[in-house]
């Protein structure tokens, strides 16, 4: 074997032992990849995640009303006293929690409710369903879904006790039968929209995690 020969067989030894070496690092890459960026030194990357988090709008808020507005102070502020709080965790309570008040009241079952409900909302609802018992009238309802959630307010006071005001609307089916089992309000195949402006309370810091309704509107 000529000179030549050998130098070229030892070139591509060395070239078949980096591709090899390559591979172990980089791993195989097919079709189309994002190029990878260069991660920057831990005290740089630390430095940037700090300056989006105390410098950065918090998009938990920012997401459901103005930066600038109160309603976004007032939110920020009950973070800093629970900061498991979430904005968009509140939304989803929320949202389940107006179906089952909701179709609570529609069946006239307050019972387990009454924990959830400011005292005077219980007490118009309960009105509301004893007149409704004293004239013998019932209702059938189905709650079909929760078409919008819309966070209108948020305002906390200096004892942070905190109020949240949140506009709903849902779609559901409703009749309203008499002594006689006979319909005399709705239709049994017909979607109605339903929409609710209600306020839940809850003192921030405190052991109870549960909000409670105090104030209904349209």
């Amino acid at each position: 074997m000529d000179s030549t020969m050998l130098q070229t067989l030892v070139l591509v030894g060395i070239a078949i032992f980096l591709v090899l070496r390559l591979r172990n690092v980089l791993g195989t890459r097919e079709g189309f990849e994002k190029p990878v960026t260069r991660e920057a030194p831990n005290n740089a990357r630390r430095q940037n995640q700090f300056e989006v988090i105390e410098g950065g709008p918090d998009r938990d808020i920012t997401d459901h009303v103005a930066e600038d507005s109160d309603a976004a102070k007032a939110l920020a502020a009950m973070k800093r006293i629970e900061p498991g709080f979430g904005v968009a965790d509140f939304i989803g309570g929320a949202r389940s929690a107006y179906e089952w008040i909701l179709m609570g009241f529609e069946r006239g079952d307050l019972a387990e409710l009454k924990p959830f409900l400011d005292s005077d909302v219980y007490e118009s609802f309960a009105e509301v369903i004893e007149s409704r018992n004293a004239q013998g009238l019932s209702v059938e309802a189905e709650f079909i879904g929760v078409r919008e959630v819309q966070l209108l307010d948020a305002e906390i006071s200096a004892n942070n006790l905190a109020e949240i005001t949140v506009r709903f609307v849902g779609e559901m089916t409703s009749v309203v039968r008499d002594n006689a089992g006979d319909i005399i309000e709705g239709k049994k195949d017909e979607i109605k929209r339903q929409k609710d402006v209600w306020t839940f309370a809850r003192q921030m810091g405190s052991d109870n995690p549960n909000w409670q309704l105090v104030a209904t509107g349209e």
